[in-house]
């Protein structure tokens, strides 16, 4: 238990953490659930790392408007989180490992008065390894009730044994809102373009979009995006996806070719006439199956939703590798 306040409304405003083991299997296996107004199903529940903006279980040095990380050793959060009659967070070892020390704090007011139009902070954490060719990855599954989309932490593992280094990030996101069917409310461009840059994706943190990883020699990516400049309210139900389409150019058109696995195109659905295109040296697009998980953020009228529970450790740190030597503190 980190924190836990009973009969009276008030704000959650911050939680600063640090842990000694912060393998990627700790940062992926340890969860922080946080339940509101007595609620059963907690509202937040994602790993440990991801929730706090480390994605696919690699601690960077980040800060923006939400979470930052000041050396690579800490998670913070100042979220705003209101509360009717109670809150509570809890942080659970899923794991096999040993974590030997854990420093927290948790700041929050009570005695607040919020309004009958409040909503409730929630966080869902989900991964597809792999993705499916002509499937969006949803960040945020259909959720019923009245909102606001918040944003999302990303993590990309592209899968370079079938696509070498081409580029996987042309994907348009998506946010079907209030009863949007085929098509969706808003819709932008590629991947690196929603979360405010262009031409491929580098490492840099602004307050409300970034790329805290951007690991080209491996392909694997963590970035994110709030959206507090421009919000998205929903009414009615919210669903937020991302494509899953990648890029050939001339630099690997030739590998791709070679490779004898055949690309789907975008958007015709046809295959690929892979030697006419590394003839022609230009560009194209085909549909990609990478590893792609994600937190995302968003407020709701009700303190529980329909959303599927957090998966099991297995699931979420399967195929990760560590990059380097985690750091960890052993002593006082």
């Amino acid at each position: 238990m980190l924190a836990e306040a009973k009969g009276s409304g008030g704000t959650l405003h911050r939680i600063w953490m640090t842990v000694a083991n912060r393998s990627y299997t700790m940062l992926r296996g340890m969860r922080i659930d946080i339940h509101w107004d007595g609620a059963t199903v907690p509202a937040v529940s994602a790993p440990l790392g991801d929730f706090f903006g480390h994605g696919i279980g690699r601690m960077s040095v980040f800060q923006n408007a939400l979470f930052s990380c000041p050396e690579a050793r800490s998670c913070n959060c100042c979220i705003p989180m209101p509360f009717r009659s109670g809150m509570k967070v809890t942080l659970t070892n899923e794991t096999p490992e040993d974590q030997s020390m854990v420093f927290y704090d948790v700041a929050y007011t009570l005695g607040d008065t919020h309004g009958p139009d409040m909503c409730y902070l929630h966080a869902h954490w989900r991964r597809e390894n792999p993705t499916q060719f002509g499937r969006d990855y949803e960040f945020l599954p259909r959720v019923e009730g009245r909102g606001r989309y918040l944003g999302v932490n990303v993590g990309v593992v592209a899968d370079m044994r079938t696509y070498y280094d081409s580029w996987w990030g042309e994907g348009e996101c998506k946010f079907y809102i209030d009863g949007d069917a085929e098509v969706p409310t808003l819709c932008g461009t590629g991947t690196e373009d929603y979360i405010g840059t262009g031409w491929g994706m580098g490492a840099y943190a602004h307050q409300f979009q970034g790329c805290t990883i951007a690991d080209r020699k491996n392909m694997e990516y963590a970035f994110y995006r709030f959206h507090a400049p421009d919000p998205v309210y929903f009414s009615r139900d919210i669903r937020v996806t991302m494509q899953q389409i990648g890029c050939w150019g001339p630099d690997n058109i030739g590998q791709l070719r070679d490779s004898g696995r055949p690309l789907t195109s975008v958007p015709d659905g046809g295959p690929v006439d892979l030697a006419k295109a590394a003839a022609a040296k230009g560009y194209g697009l085909f549909e990609r199956r990478d590893d792609w998980s994600s937190c995302c953020y968003f407020y709701l009228d009700r303190p529980e939703s329909s959303l599927p529970p957090l998966p099991s450790v297995a699931l979420r740190t399967s195929g990760l590798t560590q990059r380097g030597e985690p750091e960890r503190r052993e002593d006082a």
